[in-house]
């Protein structure tokens, strides 16, 4: 279970660094851009809908926005800016050496 959960956050932390080089991208969207930006505000923002001081459900909600809206982001992206993001991300990421799994 806590390989999957560990496979689970790379592919998003993946999917962020995408997201991204998709946002510095001159061919996204501005409305997308401005989606992207209000949702990294909601999740490091102290004031969210559930209070971060309730234990769990606290955390909850800026995970389940992270893990709901940066997919339905990347794929409201159009395709050329998404493939240039990729491979920007992917070059990010092999520098890092988080790269390939």
């Amino acid at each position: 279970m806590f390989f999957r959960l560990g496979r689970i956050f790379r592919s998003v932390g993946r999917d962020i660094v995408v997201l991204f080089y998709a946002c510095r991208n001159p061919a996204t969207p501005i409305h997308l851009k401005l989606l992207a930006l209000v949702a990294a505000f909601y999740v490091i923002s102290p004031l969210d809908v559930v209070p971060d001081w309730l234990a769990l459900l606290g955390i909850a909600d800026d995970v389940t926005l992270i893990a709901l809206g940066v997919p339905l982001l990347l794929k409201l992206l159009p395709q050329p800016a998404l493939q240039q993001a990729r491979s920007s991300a992917e070059g990010f990421l092999a520098r890092m050496r988080f790269g390939r799994s």
